[in-house]
């Protein structure tokens, strides 16, 4: 495989346990916050938005929002990151 082969991310999707769970508003409809998607940009940084789908139940759509500052959150994505990043390592795919 070529060495200028250019990734743009590595995402995992993380379930956010219930006692981390929020509620969150856009357009008057509130929102409850279940997901973490969690993007490993170029540069080394890690990104996330956390997606959830209407209180009120339904079939609206899943939304995005931005995650808040919290260190139990923060917590959160750098374990999901580690633990997503020690099973890339073991794999062992074709080569």
């Amino acid at each position: 495989m070529s060495s200028d082969l250019e990734i743009s991310a590595l995402a995992i999707n993380v379930t956010i346990p219930e006692a981390l769970r929020w509620t969150d508003t856009r357009r008057g409809e509130a929102y409850t916050l279940t997901t973490l998607n969690v993007r490993l940009l170029p540069d080394g940084r890690l990104a996330a938005k956390a997606y959830g789908r209407p209180v009120a139940g339904g079939r609206g759509a899943y939304v995005s929002f931005p995650v808040p500052t919290q260190p139990e959150l923060a917590k959160l994505i750098t374990d999901a990151a580690g633990r997503a990043g020690a099973l890339w390592a073991a794999h062992r795919g074709p080569n």
